[in-house]
């Protein structure tokens, strides 16, 4: 059974139920999700079996990739304009590209060498990598291990880094998605401080957007819009009602045009867990994933333990 979310002058139908797994598979959680020129869904999960499976818009699997490359920690993907495929795994602390058909063709960083902690050295846990569709440089976040941007050419060569740990314009807490629109603006999701910050591309600060609960997941919409999803509370205890876990939609201009999601924490259709991951397909459909085993109150700390669901359909009903 479905439901309607509604906000604004944006309405969704919230699926119950949207991906068809094949036998046997199941999906541990969803990180990240992103969307290719074909329409074609790929979903970044912690199935090390199929750490990137990838699916139609109706929800039929299509093949997988990236399995012996991506470990049980990947974090965040996204895709260039040319649809090749960019990850960023915190656990083994490395930056991957991927032909559109999954053929490894460049690594950033050196597997399972981290460097040290809030030095500002690539890599210590980076969370999330773009590449501009302009020049094609990629822009990753290091962002657990490191309060930091990371700008590099298309080739791999490492041209400039900016940021540290802080709360002021150019510094972070937790860098977590990053986002590059046509004009070569760079957006970055500031977790822990609650806000989006701009920069251009050489890392000069340009504006901030504030009061964004625990912005976590960030993709660019074909109309425009940047996408948000909201971490829940982050405490280990039951979220409040309203507080994270939910979406909002964005402006360029750093305006709040919507924020979709039921208030209580939960598996329904329009309820969320810990949404991490977005994409936008061209009918403005969203699809979430979500981190609901690792989350605080997840999936992983129950008893018994078990998977929660962690891959959502909004439907654009107007």
């Amino acid at each position: 059974m479905s439901v309607i979310l509604q906000s604004g002058e944006y309405s969704y139908e919230a699926l119950e139920q949207w991906e068809k797994l094949p036998e046997g598979v199941n999906l541990v959680e969803c990180p990240g999700v992103a969307i290719n020129s074909k329409e074609e869904v790929h979903v970044l999960t912690r199935n090390t079996d199929y750490p990137i499976m990838v699916f139609d818009t109706g929800g039929t699997y299509k093949r997988t990739f990236g399995r012996g490359v991506l470990g049980d920690f990947v974090h965040g993907i996204s895709i260039g304009s040319d649809d090749s495929v960019y990850c960023a795994d915190a656990g083994n602390h490395t930056v991957t590209k991927f032909t559109p058909d999954g053929g490894l063709i460049l690594t950033l960083g050196t597997r399972d060498k981290p460097t040290e902690m809030w030095s500002g050295e690539p890599f210590n846990k980076p969370t999330h990598a773009f590449a501009s569709p302009n020049t094609g440089d990629i822009f990753v976040s290091d962002g657990y291990g490191n309060g930091r941007i990371h700008k590099y050419s298309a080739e791999g060569e490492h041209l400039l880094s900016w940021g540290e740990v802080g709360v002021d314009p150019g510094q972070f807490i937790f860098p977590h998605n990053v986002v590059v629109d046509d004009q070569d603006r760079v957006f970055v999701a500031d977790r822990e401080c609650h806000r989006v910050q701009v920069f251009d591309t050489d890392g000069r600060f340009i504006t901030m957007w504030n009061n964004i609960f625990r912005p976590d997941g960030m993709t660019m919409g074909p109309d425009g819009k940047i996408y948000i999803g909201e971490l829940n509370w982050g405490l280990p205890t039951d979220p409040p009602p309203g507080l994270g876990h939910r979406l909002s939609i964005w402006s360029l201009e750093g305006k709040q045009l919507a924020r979709l999601g039921l208030p209580e924490f939960g598996e329904g259709p329009g309820q969320f867990i810990a949404p991490h991951g977005m994409a936008v397909d061209s009918n403005l459909d969203i699809y979430v994933g979500e981190v609901s085993a690792s989350t605080a109150g997840g999936g992983k700390s129950m008893d018994p333990p078990r998977e929660l669901k962690s891959l959502r359909k909004l439907r654009r009903a107007s």
